[in-house]
């Protein structure tokens, strides 16, 4: 799911980076809202006009889990440029990361999951514009990317992968390029090796030039509505499994945090630090 979690992870997370000096000054972007054709590419124009305009029904706004307000729209549009910039970024062979984004249930003429406008797959559609043909979307969120295989379903350009909990939300799963579902209550050592054997049958028969990776947290054992039941290290294991994958296959990675939603909110950002540590560690 997109942002149901304490909005003070944002925050929290940016502010922990500066403590720690992981992420040098002039390494942090802040992008604006965006404006880029590929949101159409991935958005029926119609629904965007209903965003902009406010004209949401209250069945649509209960549907996104959000009241409508325009501070609400220009959040989202800065988070889908937030993602957009990284995915140019990784397109080149590096590694990027937004604090926010992974807005994964959001559909091409609907807001679903407190997901408006989908990030992934507008920063999919902006790279090919720019000559790329094969993007690959790696999404370890606990919840299936509905909306991600909504939109790209279609497109041998795109290849999406989601591993996600099989009796978790959405109910309704419609499917990726590859889909792994798993049980509840699935820990480090079996999930790690699903998700191994499927990056070995993925890089080299698809051959992406660049991944977009959703790295959502709520895998935790500790997540109140992830159902599965990693722990802290397994995650990012996980993360290094992901990053060093792609790194060997030569693509850089863009990486959205996605969804996270443990009691404490500490332990969060303490899993999405992770992740952040382990993309220096790999690049450097």
């Amino acid at each position: 799911m997109g942002h149901r979690f304490p909005m003070a992870k944002y925050e929290l997370l940016a502010g922990q980076l500066q403590h720690e000096g992981l992420v040098e000054t002039t390494h942090w972007l802040t992008p604006t809202p965006i404006e880029c054709a590929a949101v159409f590419d991935a958005h029926d124009a119609d629904y965007i006009d209903q965003l902009e305009k406010g004209l949401w029904s209250r069945k649509e706004e209960l549907r996104s889990g959000f009241p409508w307000s325009l501070q609400l729209i220009e959040r989202e549009k800065i988070i889908m440029e937030g993602t957009r910039q990284c995915a140019q970024w990784a397109a080149q062979g590096h590694v990027a990361l937004n604090i926010a984004g992974g807005t994964h249930h959001a559909c091409r003429g609907h807001a679903e999951g407190f997901c408006l406008l989908n990030d992934l797959a507008i920063s999919a559609y902006d790279l090919i514009s720019a000559g790329l043909e094969r993007i690959l979307i790696i999404d370890l969120d606990v919840h299936q990317g509905n909306g991600t295989a909504h939109i790209t379903g279609m497109d041998s350009r795109i290849f999406t992968f989601s591993m996600h909990g099989a009796k978790n939300y959405p109910m309704k799963k419609p499917p990726s390029s590859l889909d792994i579902s798993l049980p509840d209550g699935t820990k480090d050592r079996p999930y790690l090796r699903a998700l191994k054997e499927a990056l070995d049958h993925i890089l080299p028969t698809f051959d992406p030039q660049v991944a977009l990776y959703q790295c959502g947290v709520d895998v935790l054992e500790s997540d109140k509505l992830g159902r599965l039941s990693m722990s802290l290290d397994g995650c990012a294991e996980r993360d290094a499994l992901v990053l060093m994958a792609c790194q060997q296959h030569g693509i850089g990675v863009a990486c959205a945090m996605g969804g996270g939603y443990s009691e404490d909110t500490q332990t969060i950002v303490k899993a999405h630090m992770n992740t952040f540590r382990t993309a220096r560690e790999i690049w450097t």
